[in-house]
């Protein structure tokens, strides 16, 4: 705000009041004009940058879910017109081998006549043969010489054994163009087991996506479980390519989903379905930045109706500023004509009042950052879903905690020589400490000191005064940072010491204290600092006394420094 102000003050021309004021004046009424203009702007903008914020992407949203209801519809389309086509086909081959046996469907002329027949009622089929129990095909038609072939050791045929029937990926084998395989079985009981196998050429599933008429800029495939692609596609490449993204995950019903597809940068829009019984994934590809061109149109108009509706307010807004600004400037001049005789009396008298009173004034704002903090909590605990919970709880606790310990020491200023119970309250160290740390935590990320904590096993929580623990480890940690050149370690343990007593160890390598400063540290108003009160450790002293414990320390000069804070499990018999 002061580099706004020291700005400001060059643009703002003098002549902005009209008053004829000293300069110093001038410069508190461009404060004020400031700090006036930037509220009211606040006010006025905020809520109708919001409103439109929330009103383009509820017009994004609506017009997504428009754009994605077709491609769903188009999914499940497909899904359902493959899964009845593969099914017709497979059933004709179920109604074949059921209805005629293994002899029969051993002669030649008899499977040549079948085969005419599905080829001429259903298309697609490729060829057609009789496999045995041990995997050889005994009798083949088609335009291939396959006749003889084992299939024991394929994996479709181990497949069609388990489950009575089988639909392929896609792939080469044998016949060296792109088709797959559907295959049932028959088994009677005494005679075995019998295969009948069927190869569709892919021409079929083509014919299938083009019948679907999904439009000149949709790209329609199928890719099997793995990500292979079982048909061309415009975006992804040939038959057996790799699809780049993830398989989507499954779903019984056509879903559409946002998707980077082809690294370039481009957004995508994705609808894809499962076919049940079949190793297949129908998808469709929309170019979203194609579909939602118009969006985009409306959203400029949008911007720029917000962006004119901005400047509008603000001149409105200057205007205003600089009209009440100058007539506070008037009034202060009268003002100033009126009690320019005055004698100031009681001066002194009036600095102790203010000294009397600071402590209790300084109550109220703290009294509204414990209701506003408290408000808070009590928001973010009534959501069940709030994004952060449990760190926004966590700092929440903070300030209040912070407004405790403000609040203790007016009332401390206040009543001077007054006793004041001791707040006793279960505190877990380790969050104590880490509490305390946040105080510091920049000077130690912009000093690069790194902290370490080591906690000993089943180190239980302690009853004491939260505030006075706090400051106890404040000016340690503090006053161990300042002995630390940049770069420097701290390590922060807490063991059990008895059954009755916790202890705490704050290492650093700092530059250590010289031993005949060492048994004066905690004496007060002694420092080795060249700024210092050299109240701190003697504070802390007698903080940790009071709470019932000790406090040790050992140094060595270049080496760093160990405070030892020996804490009783339950205050006893505390003096404030």
């Amino acid at each position: 705000m002061k580099v706004f102000l020291k700005k400001f003050n060059k643009i703002l021309p003098g002549f902005l009041f009209r008053d004829k004021i000293s300069p110093e004046r001038q410069v508190r009424y461009k404060k004020l004009w400031a700090y006036s203009s930037s509220l009211i702007s606040v006010v006025a903008l905020v809520p109708l940058i919001i409103m439109t914020v929330i009103n383009i992407h509820q017009t994004q949203d609506i017009l997504e879910s428009e754009i994605k209801q077709p491609i769903a519809t188009l999914a499940a389309n497909a899904k359902r017109s493959f899964e009845y086509n593969f099914e017709e086909r497979k059933a004709a081959l179920n109604f074949i081998i059921k209805d005629r046996s293994f002899e029969e469907l051993s002669d030649e002329k008899t499977l040549s006549q079948i085969y005419l027949t599905l080829k001429q009622t259903f298309g697609g089929f490729v060829d057609i043969g009789l496999i045995d129990s041990d995997g050889l095909q005994k009798t083949y038609v088609g335009p291939y010489d396959l006749r003889n072939i084992n299939y024991a050791d394929q994996d479709w045929y181990n497949e069609v054994k388990l489950r009575d029937s089988y639909i392929s990926d896609v792939f080469m084998g044998f016949r060296g163009f792109p088709h797959f395989v559907i295959a049932v079985k028959n088994e009677k009981a005494g005679e075995g087991f019998y295969v009948l196998r069927a190869t569709l050429d892919i021409e079929f599933i083509n014919r299938q996506i083009q019948s679907l008429d999904v439009g000149s800029t949709a790209d329609a495939f199928l890719i099997n479980r793995d990500g292979i692609l079982q048909t061309k596609s415009y975006y992804y490449g040939d038959i057996e390519s790799q699809y780049i993204n993830d398989v989507p995950r499954y779903s019984p019903r056509a879903e559409v989903i946002d998707t980077p597809t082809n690294g370039n940068g481009e957004s995508f829009i994705m609808g894809y379905a499962f076919i049940e019984q079949s190793p297949f994934v129908f998808m469709i590809v929309e170019n979203a930045d194609q579909l939602l061109q118009s969006w985009t149109t409306l959203r400029r108009d949008i911007t720029g109706i917000l962006v004119s509706s901005i400047i509008i307010i603000l001149v409105v807004i200057f205007w205003g500023t600089t009209y009440m600004v100058n007539r506070i400037s008037d009034a202060d001049t009268k003002h100033d004509q009126m009690v320019h005789n005055m004698e100031y009396t009681n001066k002194m008298a009036s600095i102790g009042r203010l000294a009397a009173g600071v402590a209790h004034e300084i109550n109220n704002p703290l009294a509204i950052i414990n209701q506003k903090a408290g408000l808070f909590k009590d928001i973010i605990l009534a959501q069940d879903e709030y994004p952060q919970k449990e760190k926004f709880l966590k700092l929440t606790d903070s300030i209040l905690d912070s407004v405790d310990r403000c609040s203790m020491v007016t009332h401390r200023f206040l009543g001077f020589a007054k006793r004041m119970d001791v707040q006793v309250t279960m505190i877990n160290l380790e969050a104590l400490l880490k509490d305390v740390l946040e105080f510091l935590g920049k000077e130690a990320i912009h000093r690069n000191i790194n902290v370490e904590f080591s906690l000993g096993e089943d180190v239980p929580e302690i009853e004491s005064d939260k505030g006075q623990l706090q400051q106890v480890f404040l000016n340690i940690i503090n006053n161990s940072f300042q002995a630390m050149d940049d770069g420097g370690a701290m390590l922060i343990e807490i063991k059990n010491r008895s059954a009755s007593k916790i202890e705490v160890n704050i290492h650093d390598d700092g530059i250590g204290i010289s031993g005949e400063n060492l048994s004066r540290i905690f004496e007060p108003f002694f420092t080795s600092k060249k700024e210092g009160t050299g109240l701190g450790l003697s504070i802390t002293y007698g903080i940790v006394k009071k709470l019932g414990g000790d406090i040790k320390v050992k140094s060595k000069e270049g080496k760093g420094t160990s405070f030892k804070v020996i804490l009783p499990l339950k205050v006893i018999n505390f003096q404030n």
